[in-house]
This record gives C-alpha cells, sequence and structure tokens, in this order.
C-alpha cells in the first residue's frame, strides 16, 4: 500500500477555501480515480510544535493506493483537470509525496 500526500504550505499570505476543497475538489478526484483509490483523509492544520505558531501545512490529503502503478494509472490521465482546479480553491500549490505506508 502506499500513501500519496499532497500538502499545502501555510503562510501568511495562503488562501485555501476549506469548503470548496472538501466538498467539490477532492469528490471530483475520488470520482475520477474510481476502484484505485483505496482511501482519502484530509488533515488540517491546526498548529505546529511551537506553541502560538500556525502550523507548517494549511491541509494536507493522503490518498491511498495498491502501489505506484495503480496511483499512475489512475491519476495521470486526469492531473490537468486536478491541477487546473486549484485555483478554485487556493492560491499556492500542493506539494505531493509518495510513500511506502507501514501501519504497526
Amino acid at each position: 500500500m502506499i500513501k500519496v500526500s499532497v500538502m499545502y504550505p501555510n503562510s501568511k499570505d495562503v488562501q485555501f477555501d476549506i469548503a470548496y476543497y472538501k466538498n467539490s475538489h477532492l469528490p471530483m478526484i475520488s470520482k475520477a480515480l474510481g476502484t484505485a483509490l483505496k482511501g482519502l483523509e484530509l488533515d488540517l492544520g491546526l498548529a505546529s510544535r511551537v506553541p502560538g505558531e500556525p502550523a507548517p501545512y494549511v491541509a494536507i490529503a493522503h490518498l491511498l493506493f495498491d502501489d505506484v502503478a495503480a496511483f499512475q494509472a489512475s491519476f495521470g490521465p486526469h492531473a490537468k483537470v486536478f491541477a487546473d482546479d486549484v485555483k478554485n480553491y487556493s492560491n499556492v500549490q500542493g506539494e505531493l509525496q509518495i510513500s511506502e505506508l507501514i501501519t504497526f
């Protein structure tokens, strides 16, 4: 199992429409990826390790797939549509990381 994390860096100038992201963007992605998508989670940043400082990321979406090939095959054909939608909810591009998921 792999986890694809899309992390949106936080800053004083960041704009992020959580309602649009939750109610439009993520459902669009889920529908487009179909059964290749095994799970989807959204983290909304609350704080950092330093009291009073904002979270380093305003939001992080985690998408689960069986393997990298399944991610690439399902995501690739829709990548442009997904990227073009960013302007509808944020002024910052997400950073993408693919990780092997190990649970204990």
